[in-house]
């Protein structure tokens, strides 16, 4: 393998969930653990949330987290999860992705969880409370454990801009993710965050909370101002356009790509991790010539230095 993974996931060690029920990534109906349903029109792609499980905010009884999914005998799954850590030396990511934005949207559907941010003491701001609790507390196990990073997400841009207010960002969920980042770092752990659409609005505020490295849609952001303010603040982990480089037949226009990314971002002592998405519609051959323009960028930049 010319270019294996550098990372890997520590193993599952949670409990069986009672109310899973089918496949998350196959055509039908799929309810996972916290009891939300889903309804998958294609394979492959996680479906829509069918009808939400909270009609009104307030309701925050009706969200039931999934807490029978903690291991049991934590000393033992912790001693599982050592054991796996200790016999790679591939950097190891907690198998788990606290997604708190995204876990109220599919408990409230997402038009209602847009108008609740708008008005969060109504109810909203106990419910996000609420899964947030439960996120900390997969946390504290896993940041006990030999992991060598917390992994988090939220897609929170549009192609233009944030998707809600960037005031109500920070006051609403911003301090979800310090804390995130905090037990991690308080534990030796690396905080590693994913989130679609153009986030460049709170670019400055991800790395005020502590996030050490950041997936994002690079290519739907202005990437030369984006460096301006945050190289060598933060790592950029990934990506290259995966809506219009990836499925193109021309290698050149994928080589740009990584050029561009690597003028803009690139640092020889770090700041870039090689990481992109290839899903439908994508020639798979852009996938190596992606790592191979990588791999001919730091040569040059080690010949250079």
């Amino acid at each position: 393998e010319k270019y294996p993974s550098d990372f890997t996931f520590a193993p599952d060690v949670y409990n069986a969930s009672s109310k899973r029920q089918g496949d998350a990534f196959v055509v039908g109906t799929y309810v996972d653990e916290w009891g939300c349903v889903f309804e998958n029109l294609h394979d492959g792609v996680i479906g829509e949330v069918k009808d939400p499980i909270i009609n009104d905010a307030s309701d925050t009884d009706a969200c039931v987290p999934p807490c029978e999914l903690l291991p049991s005998n934590p000393e033992k799954a912790r001693d599982i999860v050592n054991r796996a850590c200790d016999e790679t030396d591939k950097f190891v990511f907690a198998s788990c992705l606290p997604r708190p934005w995204e876990r109220y949207q599919f408990l409230r559907g997402t038009e209602e969880a847009m108008v609740d941010t708008m008005m969060p003491e109504e109810g909203g701001d106990q419910l996000l409370k609420k899964i947030h609790d439960f996120y900390m507390k997969e946390l504290e196990f896993w940041t006990s454990t030999n992991v060598d990073a917390i992994f988090f997400m939220d897609d929170w841009g549009s192609q233009s801009q944030l998707l809600i207010s960037p005031d109500a960002w920070r006051d609403q969920f911003k301090p979800l993710y310090r804390d995130y980042c905090d037990i991690a770092h308080s534990n030796g752990k690396f905080a590693f965050m994913h989130s679609d659409g153009n986030i460049s609005s709170i670019y400055e505020d991800l790395v005020e909370v502590g996030v050490d490295a950041q997936n994002s849609q690079l290519f739907v952001m202005d990437m030369e101002a984006l460096a301006k303010r945050v190289k060598g603040k933060i790592t950029f982990w990934g990506e290259i356009d995966r809506q219009h480089v990836f499925p193109s037949e021309d290698p050149q226009v994928v080589k740009d790509a990584v050029r561009k990314v690597a003028n803009h971002l690139y640092d020889p002592a770090g700041g870039i991790i090689a990481q992109f998405e290839v899903g439908p519609g994508a020639y798979p051959s852009n996938a190596m010539t992606v790592l191979d323009e990588w791999a001919a960028v730091h040569e040059e930049s080690m010949v250079k230095h």
